[in-house]
């Protein structure tokens, strides 16, 4: 099994094609003579799950906009009551100065769910996010949900508190290990090549003409954000000995937004720290040294590296979690300094205040990749995940080394599909991309979209140090034509792998 997985769960979903806008309501629902006593039943969790899938599996997608009244105060209930609420026209996210529109807008919102919930502005305010427009309010009855459902300036309504869906309709007690590993591992020789000045290269660098293009450019003077479980603080070559051998004179800076507690109302922020070991890899496949250790090395290895810790895992059911990358994405959105932004995390459908976070980020100029996903065999034909599945965002997956553009095992692909990445042997499964381990001095594999997406905004860090007065769409341009599809785009895998030697010249 691989030690990296975008796990989309342990999902078994089976998603058929067809689509339907039809309003999902529950099953309880289909009995006209008793809507109006059981719309005020709050519905249990597997009930709602059931109705979950069943958009699923009718069209590949969920979203809360579809359920009826009681279906959405049912998961909110169920979600500690945390009801998150975009305001604003349709599509704005986001505000960048002050609009007394927006804040009449919100402060209306409010009053109503006061006057429906019977409690202080203190009591139902949650959080009120300062760039984004979203709130976050206390909600216990129908009644306000349906009223707010009816307003003009609400642009949707989630339970955002609601982690209970899995495959099974039961919250995974093993949530916080989806994708994790902080196991080291011995690399097959033939994994790597050593280069000066005693560095291992990862034999998918070579699939990519990675080394070559280092000739050129090796990502001095970019920064990249990467939104994930952090990176650790026992691998030095991400911490003190970030400037080691032939990378130097960049910065490694690490931050957290995400809380750990299980409770809506804590302010236990976790700090910037890798407690997981995806972090760790992904910032390993962007930015590990170049020196003299016999340790992998990264794609843009002399580029700039701001991490968060904004995630438990790589899987967005949690409250805390939803909230710390949306936190992130807009610090990221904010530095000046930041170009890129790498997200091998996410969630089977759009989680709105997210989504909000990444228009932002896109507003500001950033060019962001996504992991188009990574899951067990049995579902690694679900489409492509959110974020990746969003316009702002650039979606990768991995292949093999097959020649023929087959699916890595446990890979998501689609039409959202950008770029693609080798990194999964054709013979053997376990042998993926190689990157540094949690501990000092170990080594690891790693696999999926989640290592496709990280070496590809390497690549991008490579081409913007080439060209640092370049666009966002200057640098994308570059990026697809220097891939093998180009100018034309799989159904599928998007333009193909991208050669890192064509796109610095």
């Amino acid at each position: 099994m691989k030690k990296n997985i975008l796990g989309i769960f342990t999902l078994t979903l089976l998603v058929f094609a067809s689509c339907t806008q039809d309003k999902i309501e529950s099953p309880l629902d289909q009995n006209s003579d008793r809507i109006d006593d059981i719309s005020k039943e709050l519905l249990s969790i597997d009930q709602i799950n059931r109705i979950i899938d069943q958009s699923l599996r009718a069209s590949g997608d969920f979203s809360w906009e579809i359920v009826s009244d009681q279906v959405l105060w049912s998961a909110t209930v169920h979600g500690n009551e945390i009801l998150t609420i975009g305001y604003g026209d349709k599509d704005e996210s986001f505000r960048t100065s002050d609009n007394q529109r927006l804040t009449g807008a919100k402060n209306s919102i409010i009053d109503l769910a006061r006057s429906f919930e019977g409690t202080s502005e203190r009591g139902i305010l949650i959080e009120d996010d300062a760039v984004l427009n979203v709130i976050d309010l206390h909600v216990k009855t129908k009644e306000t949900i349906s009223e707010l459902r009816k307003r003009d300036d609400v642009r949707y309504l989630e339970p955002n508190g609601y982690a209970f869906f899995t495959a099974s309709g039961y919250y995974p007690a093993n949530r916080s290990s989806i994708g994790c590993s902080k196991d080291g591992q011995s690399l097959n020789g033939n994994d790597y090549r050593t280069v000066a000045p005693n560095s291992l290269v990862s034999w998918t660098f070579d699939q990519h003409n990675v080394e070559a293009a280092w000739a050129y450019s090796t990502g001095a003077g970019i920064t990249v954000g990467l939104i994930d479980t952090g990176v650790s603080r026992s691998q030095p070559f991400l911490g003190n000995n970030f400037n080691d051998g032939y990378s130097s004179g960049r910065s490694i800076q690490k931050y957290g937004t995400f809380i750990d507690s299980p409770w809506w109302w804590s302010n236990n922020y976790d700090g910037p720290h890798d407690k997981c070991g995806h972090g760790t890899a992904m910032g390993s496949t962007i930015a590990s040294p170049r020196n003299d250790n016999y340790m992998p090395v990264g794609v843009a290895y002399n580029c700039n590296l701001v991490s968060y810790r904004a995630t438990e895992d790589v899987v967005l059911n949690d409250y805390h979690e939803r909230k710390g990358v949306k936190a992130a994405l807009v610090a990221l959105g904010n530095r000046s300094d930041v170009k890129i932004i790498s997200m091998s995390v996410g969630y089977p459908w759009s989680i709105r205040n997210v989504r909000d976070g990444i228009r932002y980020a896109h507003n500001r100029g950033k060019l962001i990749f996504a992991a188009g996903g990574t899951s067990t065999e049995l579902t690694n034909w679900y489409p492509v995940i959110f974020p990746a599945s969003m316009s702002e965002a650039i979606a990768v997956t991995g292949i093999t080394d097959d020649g023929s553009y087959q699916q890595c095992d446990t890979c998501h692909d689609g039409s959202q599909i950008e770029f693609t990445v080798v990194m999964e042997r054709d013979n053997n499964n376990e042998r993926t991309g190689t990157v540094l381990g949690f501990y000092d001095g170990d080594k690891k594999y790693v696999g999926g979209s989640s290592v496709a997406t990280a070496t590809t905004a390497g690549i991008a860090a490579l081409v913007w140090a080439k060209h640092p007065g370049w666009s966002r769409s200057q640098v994308l341009t570059k990026l697809r034509q220097s891939a093998e599809f180009y100018p034309t785009k799989s159904s599928t895998k998007g333009y193909g792998n991208i050669d890192a030697l064509q796109a610095v010249q």
